[in-house]
């Protein structure tokens, strides 16, 4: 077996980007392994073997991840978006443009600076943006417009458009990855026809009739996911406003579709219970999340399409109830939806921790659940084998996470514009255990540099191969401290008697505005400072305290008089 990629860590502040060699770390820190860039923005490309940097709104560059050296830059003047392919030969950007005879949508080969297609675009949205989809390895490219959808040979663009689907009223699509064989198609509500997803296959024999459908109201965005092997497709409808007058934040509707035409319906949610879809865009909603992670990508085949948190948005401190479906044992088409037996295990005994998040390793070794956003940052890390939790632990203040490629260790990041104070990463291992942490002044990203699990050894060698390091750092640890607290035993015993006196409680917070703000209004009003009517106060309370002592002496010894 080939040699396993070492781990890398992506960092922007606000000065730039800088590239961290990934734990195990050397003396407990990391190398640095390209040095601070300046950027406004950074993203690998889907296989991770190329950077895209922002270095301004018109200059874009392309970075070799392996040699960390600048490959190509591209003058773009008033850039709005751009993005990689998944293999990272192509870098497509959108520009604003003001008539439709300048196609403002430029596809540009990365190998030689060429612009291999073109077209134009009026607007972009979260739902149009790629304008060009491809597949995982390339080979097929597609784009939607007016009424159809237009797919091209991912390889050679100067054939043009190879075929067109025609689908009246498309809104928004979503090629399949891995492999690209079908497409999504959503068509929105019109004149009393309603909503819908359709299925199609990319080969262009079998075009004329969608493989799958499914038809449903009340639908004002979509989100659409396809699962590992392009069998199945996950479909969220949500609607602004919830007609039955449920809930607050609108309705949704989780539907699942298969490629064989086998199953085309609703996933039953629990009563009053919203559905938020965190895949591609994690957010936090106020006080409550509600995420359905995708594991199909990660499962690759194995019995386990999806989880999914669910519950009511104003019971947000209560833990919300977690769903393993499985659709070979047709709990989908039933309204007893039932969970694992460990998936129960996991709901009932982590009661205790609000969660909202949950995240799979590459491996399929361990799962996260967590309550990041608004939640306290508790986490909880299972064994997906053994079915047992393995540790517990807090992140505060997490605004992204994330599983490093070879699914050891788990990576919380607080990032701006999120929260503006208290920005850092900490490393946790496999177990919940701290591994590193580092804090910034200001932080933007935090990413792992993409990489297939595959590429890695079993998990079982890559967690003994971390013990072994982890005892002999311990080791080495230990022999140092031993060799020092010889040579210098009796200033250690004194600062330590020292630190255990100066232990003083943590200062409260105070605004910046708010600290001087006594002082200002003694200032402008001509009062007296808040310090000095503290002391007069104490004053007054003391001469009081002792008049009342007096008085009690003075009552004692009366009463004592009286009775001789």
């Amino acid at each position: 077996m080939d040699r396993a990629p070492t781990l890398e860590i992506l960092a922007r502040e606000p000065e730039g980007f800088s590239i961290w060699n990934g734990p195990p770390f050397n003396n407990g820190q990391p190398k640095v392994k390209l040095e601070r860039v300046s950027c406004t923005a950074a993203n690998y490309c889907g296989s991770g073997s190329r950077l895209m940097v922002m270095e301004s709104s018109s200059s874009i560059c392309v970075y070799d991840c392996n040699t960390s050296t600048k490959i190509k830059s591209f003058d773009i003047p008033a850039v709005s978006a751009s993005t990689l392919s998944p293999c990272g030969t192509f870098i497509q950007t959108f520009q604003k443009s003001t008539t439709p005879q300048e196609k403002n949508v430029v596809l540009w080969l990365i190998e030689n600076g060429a612009a291999v297609y073109q077209h134009f675009q009026k607007n972009m949205t979260k739902t149009t943006w790629p304008a060009i989809q491809f597949s995982s390895d390339e080979s097929i490219a597609c784009r939607m417009v007016t009424n159809e959808i237009q797919f091209l040979d991912g390889k050679d663009f100067t054939k043009g458009i190879i075929y067109r689907l025609r689908v009246p009223g498309v809104m928004a699509i979503e090629l399949s990855k891995t492999p690209g064989s079908h497409i999504a198609a959503f068509v929105a509500e019109s004149k009393g026809v309603p909503a819908s997803v359709q299925i199609f296959s990319c080969k262009q024999d079998a075009q004329a009739q969608p493989i799958a459908r499914r038809s449903f109201f009340r639908c004002s965005s979509i989100q659409l996911h396809w699962n590992h092997g392009s069998t199945g497709l996950l479909a969220v409808a949500q609607s602004d406003v919830d007609k039955t007058n449920q809930s607050y934040y609108g309705e949704s509707k989780l539907n699942y579709l298969t490629t064989d035409g086998s199953h085309e319906g609703l996933v039953p949610l629990s009563m009053f219970s919203f559905l938020f879809c965190c895949h591609r865009f994690p957010s936090f909603f106020f006080m409550y999340e509600v995420r359905i992670i995708d594991l199909w990508s990660i499962c690759q085949g194995r019995r386990v399409p999806f989880m999914m948190f669910n519950g009511h948005p104003r019971v947000w401190n209560l833990p919300l109830s977690m769903d393993l479906f499985l659709p070979e044992q047709q709990y989908l088409t039933t309204n007893a939806v039932h969970c694992l037996s460990w998936v129960q295990a996991l709901t009932i005994q982590s009661d205790g921790i609000r969660k909202g998040n949950v995240s799979l390793s590459g491996k399929l070794s361990f799962i996260c659940l967590a309550g990041f956003g608004n939640l306290p940052g508790d986490m909880a890390f299972w064994d997906y084998s053994e079915k047992r939790l393995i540790g517990t632990t807090k992140a505060e203040c997490s605004v992204s996470s994330e599983w490093s490629p070879d699914g050891l260790y788990f990576m919380t990041a607080t990032t701006a514009p999120r929260l503006q104070i208290d920005n850092g990463i900490k490393i946790f291992h496999y177990n919940g255990s701290l591994y590193f942490k580092k804090m910034f002044n200001k932080l933007y990203q935090a990413d792992w540099k993409p990489e297939a699990p595959e590429k890695f050894g079993d998990i079982m060698d890559l967690v003994k191969s971390v013990s072994i390091i982890k005892i002999d750092e311990t080791k080495t640890q230990a022999n140092t401290s031993q060799a020092a607290a010889k040579v210098s035993m009796n200033t250690s015993q004194a600062a330590t008697k020292v630190s255990t006196n100066i232990m003083q409680k943590p200062v409260a917070y105070r605004p910046p505005h708010a600290k001087n703000a006594a002082a200002v209004k003694a200032e402008l009003f001509g009062g007296i400072s808040s310090s000095e009517e503290i002391n007069k106060n104490a004053m007054r309370n003391k001469k009081r305290r002792e008049k009342q002592r007096e008085k009690k002496a003075a009552e004692a010894s009366a009463a004592a008089s009286d009775d001789n």
